[in-house]
This record gives structure tokens, sequence and C-alpha cells, in this order.
């Protein structure tokens, strides 16, 4: 579906000072390092026409602009919660979009990738994304807190070239189960209409999609996604991500069940995996997708790798290269000019107070409903019954799972502590527990790792008080070791 008006006209502006960037890796450069990968891909013959990064620290993000030279480097940028309704309100938006812009000006990456998804959600804390609600009010939201991310980028991200970083959102995968009350295509059209974003198209992500919204039990895989492309911004999808699918660790005996039940049928329960293999069913329908012919804004085609063992890279990648490298051939890929205007925010009206409330509102309940504090009910959670059941398998297994493993392993992480909870019959599962006890507020830059520290700290003062000591001994030596690795943001926006 083709997006019109002043957005629409402002995002072709902006997409003009992209040059095509063609075939590329999006990396985490510290595993597996990203000399040693670089050189594994030289000497295949299948040097990537550009890197995508993720957040680290300044100083290995300039090391690695230093290597690559003229090479193409573009940004995946983190910690920006554009879906939530108080995100500018955040004590640590400021410390965000500063460490964004600062990162983005020393890669000069053409635009800043971000999840349309959270990993904060009404005052809990999570280690991996959450989709937003599907609903048109947190798609206006959404288009919000895009507009002024953007409206920043432009005012203290100029780029060497003239230009200043586009915001893409990238479409998040589903973990199990999804919550809203309209289309996750028409959601992203929706914030098409109200924001010069681009999107950025993860073809694991949309497998999730007809995984776990039910659609696979209604239609095919290939009528999934014609009936999706056809509802999407297509031309607005500027960079497409593959990545590897694979059964959550704590999932496989649950999926097991699932494959001998003979009911909810034989596909997998996959779920977005980057250290997996890329399964052929998503090359399958990259194909699909990249005939569709409202796909007339592409600059780049990525395979998503962080923390994959760098042979299996060099050989997907080799393949990836063989199958598409004929894609952009035909493409100039020189730099494009920019423009002689000044790229600008098109006139902003303010998110009213009622709007606002009523997401937040939506939010606490959706986050309660996670927790298991409360049931699924309402309209957001009124789509297929039998995807409650997958909801189930988030809140009991994935969820436990992230807290205690995800991220650092509690009892590696305390050990002493650990052993002398035991000792006193205190099992782990109540840090769970006291995890979603009640909010918290963000305070600062967002460190899932920093943060399970210092609430299990928390968690033993109140659970053995006598250990206190012992676990805050071995939470500042946890804290030390990490912050010596890393550097602190720079507070650019002031909230």
């Amino acid at each position: 579906m083709a997006s019109s008006g002043p957005y629409h006209r402002e995002f072709f502006r902006r997409l003009g000072t992209i040059p095509l960037h063609g075939l590329g890796l999006s990396v985490d450069i510290h595993a597996p390092h990203i000399t040693s990968l670089r050189r594994s891909l030289q000497e295949r013959q299948v040097p990537p026409a550009y890197l995508e990064v993720f957040r680290t620290i300044p100083m290995a993000l300039a090391s690695t602009k230093k290597e690559v030279g003229d090479g193409l480097l573009t940004y995946h940028g983190e910690g920006l919660w554009l879906t939530q309704p108080e995100m500018a309100d955040a004590m640590g938006f400021g410390q965000e979009i500063g460490a964004a812009a600062e990162q983005l000006k020393i890669v000069q990456s053409a635009w800043l990738n971000h999840e349309c998804a959270t990993k904060y959600l009404a005052g809990y804390h999570y280690g991996t994304y959450l989709p937003p609600l599907y609903t048109p009010l947190s798609a206006k939201v959404v288009a919000y807190n895009t507009r002024l991310i953007q409206h920043l980028l432009d005012q203290h991200c100029r780029l060497a070239n003239g230009s200043t970083p586009l915001v893409l959102l990238e479409m998040p995968p589903l973990t199990y189960f999804v919550a809203g009350t309209m289309s996750i295509p028409g959601f992203f059209q929706l914030i098409s209409e109200q924001a010069s974003c681009g999107f950025v198209l993860d073809v694991g992500h949309l497998w999730t999609v007809f995984r776990y919204s039910g659609s696979h039990r209604a239609m095919s895989l290939t009528r999934f996604v014609e009936d999706f492309l056809n509802e999407f911004p297509m031309d607005r999808v500027v960079e497409i991500h593959v990545a590897g699918l694979a059964v959550h660790q704590s999932h496989r005996i649950l999926d097991s069940q699932l494959k001998g039940s003979g009911g909810d049928d034989a596909l997998p329960a996959w779920i977005d995996d980057h250290a997996a293999p890329i399964p052929t069913v998503l090359f399958e329908m990259l194909d699909q997708i990249l005939c569709h012919p409202q796909l007339t804004s592409l600059k780049g085609l990525a395979l998503e790798v962080d923390t994959k063992q760098a042979e299996l890279i060099v050989d997907e990648f080799a393949q990836f290269s063989r199958r598409y490298g004929a894609l952009f051939s035909r493409h100039d890929k020189t730099e494009q000019a920019v423009p002689d205007f000044e790229l600008r925010a098109v006139s902003e009206e303010p998110m009213s107070t009622s709007d606002t409330q009523a997401l937040r509102v939506a939010y606490n309940r959706y986050a309660q409903v996670l927790a298991g504090k409360t049931e699924p009910v309402g309209t957001e959670w009124s789509q297929d019954q039998a995807s409650l059941q997958d909801l189930d398998f988030y809140r009991s297994v994935y969820l436990p799972y992230e807290i205690l493993h995800w991220g650092g392993e509690v009892e590696d992480m305390f050990v002493e502590s650990c052993r002398l909870l035991r000792a006193r019959d205190v099992s782990l599962d109540g840090f769970v527990v006291f995890w979603f006890s009640e909010p918290r507020h963000v305070s600062g830059i967002y460190d899932f790792f920093l943060l399970k520290v210092e609430r299990f700290v928390e968690f033993v003062h109140q659970v053995a008080p006598e250990l206190r000591g012992i676990a805050e001994r071995e939470a500042e030596e946890l804290q030390c070791a990490y912050r010596f690795a890393n550097e602190p943001g720079v507070l650019l926006y002031e909230s």
C-alpha cells in the first residue's frame, strides 16, 4: 500500500541523501571479533558492502570505523523506548538520545535503526524486546516519538556529508504472543502516515508473526506473506534483515509436546535467534518480498549475525552473496548528493494528555498480564483464543528464564550468595516473583545486567538480610568489572 502526504514527501527527501548500501552484515563487533571476521570474509572473497553495528562503547566503534576506512557502517540503536507514552519524560532519555547521536556520528551512519519495541514497560524491566500494543492510539504515540527523535537528530547529529541519519523502525518479532486491536501491517501503515521514518523488514520476525498471530492456522505461508506485504508500507522499507530462528532452550520440551500433540500443528516453536542457522524458508520468503512492486526504497539487505559462530557467518554470507549478489548490481552505488534545502520536521502538534494517559493505562494493563497478575481479557486480547496458550509459555517459562539466565547467570554472578541461599532453602524462583513485585522507573541508560545486579541485592536483603553484606560485596565486584569495560553516555537532550 503506497503512502502519500507531507510525511511521505519528507521521507523521500531524506531518502535521497542515503547511498545504496547493498549486501551487508548486522554484527556485534565483539562477538565474534570484527577484525577476524572481516579477515575470514576477505579470504572467502565475499566482503560485505556494509556493516550494521550495535550500540557499544564509543572507543570500540571508533576503532571499527578506523579499520573499515571508507567502508559503509550503519547503526542499530538501543534504549529509545519509542513505543512508550512516557519516553521523552524518562530520566534516562537525554542520555540515551545523546549516546545514540554520538555513536551515529562516530560511524557516520546514514540511518538509526531501532526496534519498534521495548524492554521497559510501565515500570517493569525485561532483557529482550516486547512488541508494542497494536492499536491505533499506540501507532499515534510511536509516530509522535519517532518525530521527536528525528527532530533531535536533525538538531544534534549532522554527518560529514551534511545530512542527518534517517530514523528506521524495525518490525519486532513475536515471542509467543501478540496483543492489540489491529493488524500488524496496518499498524505500521498508520505510523507511515504520521511520521517521515523508514522501516526495516526482518524476514525472521515476519515468520514469527505468521506463527504466533494465528495466521498459520488460516492460510499458507505464501498467502500470508502476500497479504501482509500488500498492507505494509513497502515503499518505506529501506533495509531488510534476515536472521536465524530456533526453539529457545527453555522451550525444547514444550516444542516436543506441541509436535507430538497432533493439535497445534507441525510448525516448530521458533523464535528470533541471531546465533542460530538461518532456515531455508526465510530465503523463500525473501524471494517473495523482493518481487513486491512497492519495494522501491531498498538501500540495504543484511544478514543479522551477532553472537553467531564466525565459520557459520562466513558460510551463510557466501551463500547469501551468491543468491542475491546481482540484486543491486544494476544500481549506482555512489553516494547521493545532499539536497540544497534544509531538512526539517513537519509541523508538530503536541500529544494530548488524554491520549497519553489512555495509553499509559493500556500498557500498565499489558504489563500486569505479562507478569501473571491479571488475566488477558479485553479488546487487546480478543484475538484467536488458542494463541493464549503461547502467552502462557512466555509467562511461565520464557520470562523466568530471562530473569535468571539471560544476560548473566544469576548463580554465576552471585556464587557465594546463591550457595548460602540454597543452604537456607531459599529458591531463586522467588527472585522472579520479586522482580515483578512492583514497578520501578528507569533512572539512566538502560542496562539489564546492572539492573539484575542491583535488584538481586535487594532480593537478598528481603529474604535473608543477614546475607546482605555478602551480596553487596559480590555486586560491587561485578559492577567494577563491568564498568571498567564501558564508557558513560553523553547528555544531549534534557527532558
